[in-house]
């Protein structure tokens, strides 16, 4: 028998809920969850003594619930006669003290400041359908009629599924009025056995009848799930309403994983409940093609703090293959943040236990162990060195972490974007052989790149390492100069767009002798980082221009080669890029850097310039052998010839 109404204004109408308990019977209706699912929440606020009104009352048990334990000066209303007419039959003897009327709760006739608490479980979103000016006016007289029958200090307690215009309007009128709105999510969304389908959570508002008291702080809170943790205050009725959204987003996405054993990658944060900071990024990955075992279910995989950028933990593609190797049908990767705390591996599954279960896959074994996987079995080192601000590009961290194995970084991070390492520099234990190590000339910036990163260790910055592809790709580029090409010591004038932390700067000052080296920089920031952090120093062979680089460029004569990094996802808007550096450039040779957007464009101004990919690679190879020379230090990883594998012309 279907039950419910042909559109959702249906549900204010009288008339409806007439025909609804005329063909349901006296059959309790149990609209978003009964007693046992609402009881924690609403004896917090509803006493044995308490005057309280039941809005739209319908024939729920729930009246009948709170009469039986204690809460006995209970007044029902409702607009259907049909069940006024049921409940008081069914009450009239076993609960005397308890009324019933045919009432309607945008006009009752109770006096003012008549009852101590107000309950509403599912009235107001029965009313407030659409946000149409005239179900928006019955349901200001239903929230005002509340208003005008509370005592002061009395509550109004509303159970919603709290969908975005119905949030909107409770959070909104009441806090205008001064009240204290404190807001409970149900534990359970859809209670068992009570007809409720609904995949979004339930929420109990409760709102405080209080005097308005001018500079007094106004009480927004987001009550936690787990009752014995801690309330978050929020700064403004919008925070309070983006907290709700982030719990029902997390609930759609909770049963979307429940049903689906072969989702795309889902993606979601989990904050820390009293800060409201992030504190977790969950991404949730599925291998439909692993074949199905008990012990295969589900794996977490903790990322170490520092290696959330790395390719294999910070991709999809990366963590997709990494998933398929380690052979679960869904493994959870869990990045930790920085700014949080972290006792341990241990703690950090204790924390997560529960939570982690919630997005299990369907058909998960009862009892079943969970296990927590890492790379390198910790949760990593990070050590925040210094905190800034750009004013052009915001907030700024530089920080020491700890990558694979025994080896250390230092990050330049802009916190607008957390996930992108802007620059990075490897660093070397102190204990490095003398003749491997350059003397600096400025001391004081020379111990701030000498900081630790571990208690008892000195480190000292690379300046062999080149952290980005393409920036190897670019020194490989260099090939490209002269035929069978440039050698170290020749002379080479060099521009570079773009400052960072200088690794790529200081790489072809060092390794290239002859080289002069102008790098341009549009934020003054990037370069007091790079020098007080990344042993960037300036010489008569290497300055920095603060200027627009693109500025820069158009006051230069168009000579040499132009090496450019090209980042472009759209390959209408890339033809494009690519067909205006034509113009100028006529020979453009690209090499695409493997798993990722970026294209490498060497760009030469005499189309006869154009040489096959082995002359290419043996160029490169001749390059290499004449910068490695003896007490230079040199990162093995990097083969020039390698990166120009694939160099194509377009």
């Amino acid at each position: 028998m279907n039950l419910l109404p042909r559109s959702s204004k249906e549900f204010s109408s009288s008339q409806y809920w007439e025909q609804f308990f005329r063909r349901r019977g006296e059959r309790a209706f149990e609209w978003y969850g009964g007693y046992l699912e609402l009881c924690a929440v609403l004896h917090k606020y509803i006493k044995p003594k308490d005057k309280v009104l039941v809005v739209g009352c319908g024939n729920s048990e729930l009246s009948e619930r709170l009469y039986d334990a204690g809460c006995q000066n209970l007044a029902n209303i409702d607009v259907s006669e049909v069940v006024i007419r049921q409940m008081n039959e069914r009450n009239a003897n076993q609960r005397p003290n308890m009324t019933y009327q045919v009432m309607d709760a945008t006009k009752t006739t109770f006096s003012d400041s008549h009852f101590q608490a107000v309950l509403d479980k599912g009235t107001l979103d029965a009313i407030l359908t659409d946000t149409e000016a005239g179900t928006l006016e019955t349901a200001t007289r239903l929230l005002t009629e509340v208003g005008r029958v509370l005592q002061c200090g009395g509550r109004y307690l509303c159970v919603s599924l709290a969908q975005a215009h119905v949030l909107e309007k409770l959070v909104t009128q009441f806090s205008q009025g001064g009240w204290m709105v404190r807001i409970h999510q149900v534990s359970e969304s859809s209670s068992k056995g009570s007809g409720s389908q609904f995949p979004l959570p339930v929420f109990v508002f409760v709102m405080t009848k209080v005097k308005e008291m001018p500079g007094f702080p106004q009480v927004l809170e987001m009550m936690p799930e787990d009752e014995g943790g801690k309330s978050v205050r929020c700064g403004s009725p919008s925070d309070l309403m983006d907290m709700v959204k982030e719990r029902q987003s997390y609930a759609l996405i909770r049963s979307h994983l429940n049903q689906n054993h072969n989702s795309p990658e889902v993606s979601l944060d989990l904050c820390d409940g009293v800060s409201g900071k992030t504190r977790y990024t969950f991404h949730v990955v599925d291998s439909p093609s692993i074949r199905l075992l008990p012990a295969n279910h589900f794996a977490i995989f903790i990322i170490p703090q520092g290696r959330e950028t790395e390719w294999l933990f910070g991709s999809e593609t990366g963590r997709r293959q990494l998933a398929g190797n380690v052979g679960f049908r869904r493994l959870l990767f869990v990045a930790l943040h920085r700014d949080q705390p972290y006792e341990s591996m241990e703690a950090i599954q204790s924390e997560l236990s529960a939570k982690v279960l919630e997005l299990a896959p369907p058909g998960l074994p009862d009892n079943q162990q969970i296990p927590f996987l890492s790379a390198g079995g910790d949760i990593g080192i990070r050590t925040v060195q210094y905190r800034g601000r750009s004013e052009m590009s915001g907030e700024y961290v530089v920080e020491d972490v700890r990558g694979d194995g025994t080896s250390y970084f230092r990050r330049l991070i802009f916190l607008s974007n957390q996930n992108v390492v802007q620059s990075e520099a490897r660093l070397l234990p102190s204990n490095t052989p003398s003749g491997q190590k350059k003397k600096r000339k400025d001391k004081k910036k020379q111990q701030k790149a000498n900081d630790k990163v571990e208690p008892g260790i000195t480190h000292v910055l690379d300046k062999s390492y080149l952290c980005c592809e393409h920036h190897k790709a670019m020194i490989s580029g260099l090939s490209l100069l002269h035929n069978p090409g440039v050698t170290p010591d020749q002379h080479l004038s060099v521009l570079v767009v773009g400052l960072g932390g200088g690794s790529l700067s200081l790489f072809i000052h060092d390794y290239f002798l002859g080289s002069l080296v102008e790098a341009v920089e549009i934020d003054p920031a990037v370069l007091d980082v790079a020098g007080r952090w990344f042993g960037f120093t300036l010489d008569n062979r290497l300055k920095v221009h603060l200027a627009d680089g693109l500025d820069h460029i158009n006051e230069l004569a168009q000579k040499g080669i132009f090496i450019l990094n090209l980042v472009c996802r759209d390959p209408v808007l890339k033809k494009k890029v690519i067909n205006t550096i034509h113009e100028v450039f006529p020979l453009i040779y690209v090499q695409k850097i493997e798993d990722e957007v970026n294209e490498i464009l060497f760009c030469c101004p005499v189309s006869g310039q154009r040489r096959d990919l082995s002359e290419l690679k043996e160029s490169a190879r001749s390059l290499e052998k004449q910068l490695k020379r003896p007490g230079m230090l040199w990162d093995e990883t990097f083969v020039l010839a390698d990166m120009l594998k694939s160099v194509q012309i377009v």
